[in-house]
């Protein structure tokens, strides 16, 4: 897999099926490792060890309606309440981050309300204050307390 511009961790791999599996920490289970998973875990990983997001408040292909469509979002972080407060999507590194992929966030925060929307490559993060109009921010928020 491609070096992602996120800070590494130690992975779990397996080999079975003819695919290559890594560990999800959240879901407690090996996932077939794609280049998106590859993103997905780098990133959740840098949320709770280097954001200090709580890992009990992260949950992983949250499901959500929009009109008659069923839809998963990538990672979904709550607030202490229990309310969305981050909606994640990740794509591919060689995916490029555009505004079809904020707009694609911004569907799913129709449905879920949060107050922070973010999207990464893996090689670059943009964050949205969605309470402030879609508002870019330069860094991610410190999770309230």
């Amino acid at each position: 897999m491609i070096k992602l511009n996120l800070p590494t961790f130690d992975y779990k791999l397996r080999k079975a099926d003819g695919k290559v599996w890594i560990f999800d920490g959240i879901r407690k289970k090996y996932v077939v490792l794609t280049p998106e998973e590859w993103v997905r875990q780098h990133l959740v990983h840098y949320l709770i060890h280097e954001r200090a997001y709580p890992k009990a408040l992260v949950k992983i292909e949250v499901g959500l309606k929009y009109n008659t469509l069923s839809k998963r979002s990538d990672i979904v972080l709550f607030n202490r309440q229990g309310s969305p407060w981050m909606i994640v999507e990740c794509k591919a590194p060689e995916i490029e981050l555009t505004s079809l992929t904020a707009q694609q966030i911004s569907v799913y925060n129709q449905t879920l309300k949060a107050d922070y929307l973010l999207i990464s490559n893996g090689m670059k993060l943009i964050c949205y204050q969605a309470s402030a109009g879609y508002t870019p921010l330069t860094d991610l928020p410190n999770f309230p307390d």
